[in-house]
């Protein structure tokens, strides 16, 4: 079966546009909550043995002889919760606990404590690790299509990746902004760790249907360099399909377990990969070659 998926690329276009736009306005709007590995703070997992407390229960039960600023409560598990909160001493991480024994029996999982120019410094070598790895895949596409240079040039199939990756790392940002700013979900260093993953991922899809691409168009059997191309894009997505899908659904399995049953610690960064995922492997089917298409005919016109 030959499924036309360049014939509906318009309308993939304009889905995936609104996609972007929105989390593009979600990041301006309300932009993302940054925790404390970037903006540096106190991180506390406890674990009630009787009924967990309410959230408003412990935030009243804080403020009370506490200047800990804006305190994020996360339930984990069943009576466990994690409390992120600013950068607090020995003595008042103490304090604290002694408060909390007053509303349970409970115990203390965890506690870290990070620096402001720490947490900035982290931040700085996150965003410059995200554009070297962008950067790098760009040049590296480049390279590999260096032989196939009619009727695009390799650059442009790199530049092609590029956008495609922008797609699937927005698509989960936007989805944290709009997290951050209903949920107190914070961004931090594993869901850093697996949008790096998504990027992987993601080129691996779309690096599947641009060799299988290049192996139609080498074989020198389109004469038309439009509708032949059109026809040798379509060919390579039929022909990896099976292949890219069944990847996808193996590794979204597992994903979706440890989202539901992986704990408070695994579940956004589980939660940034389901999203990457199944937005690389629409970029990959839907947007990576298609899109070469679009800039072949426009190329086209301006001649």
């Amino acid at each position: 079966m030959n499924i036309p998926f360049v014939k509906y690329r318009k309308i993939c276009f304009i889905f995936s546009g609104i996609l972007i736009v929105g989390s593009l306005v979600c990041l301006i709007i309300f932009g993302l909550k940054l925790g404390i590995d970037f903006t540096g703070g106190s991180i506390l997992e406890l674990e009630f043995k009787t009924e967990r407390p309410s959230n408003q229960e412990i935030r009243e039960s804080l403020k009370e002889g506490f200047d800990l600023g804006e305190i994020y409560i996360q339930p984990a598990n069943e009576k466990g919760l994690i409390l992120r909160m600013k950068d607090v001493s020995e003595d008042v991480h103490q304090q604290i606990i002694q408060k909390l024994k007053a509303k349970g029996e409970l115990e203390e999982k965890r506690f870290e404590s990070i620096g402001p120019v720490i947490g900035q410094e982290l931040k700085e070598k996150a965003k410059l690790l995200i554009a070297i790895s962008l950067l790098s895949i760009v040049f590296y596409i480049a390279i590999a299509f260096r032989k196939v240079q009619k009727p695009l040039s390799s650059w442009q199939y790199g530049i092609a990746s590029l956008l495609i990756l922008s797609h699937d790392i927005l698509i989960p940002l936007g989805v944290f902004a709009l997290l951050g700013k209903f949920y107190q979900v914070q961004l931090t260093i594993p869901i850093i760790c697996a949008i790096l993953t998504v990027v992987g991922y993601a080129i691996n899809n779309v690096v599947v249907v641009y060799d299988r691409l290049r192996e139609n168009l080498l074989r020198g059997v389109f004469r038309d360099f439009v509708l032949g191309f059109e026809t040798a894009v379509n060919k390579a997505i039929n022909q990896t399909l099976t292949r890219q899908l069944n990847t996808s659904l193996t590794t979204l399995f597992p994903l979706i377990a440890i989202f539901f049953l992986g704990g408070e610690t695994l579940k956004y960064f589980a939660l940034t990969l389901i999203l990457g995922i199944i937005a690389g492997t629409y970029s990959s089917i839907f947007l990576a070659t298609p899109i070469l298409v679009s800039w072949l005919k426009w190329r086209g016109k301006e001649r």
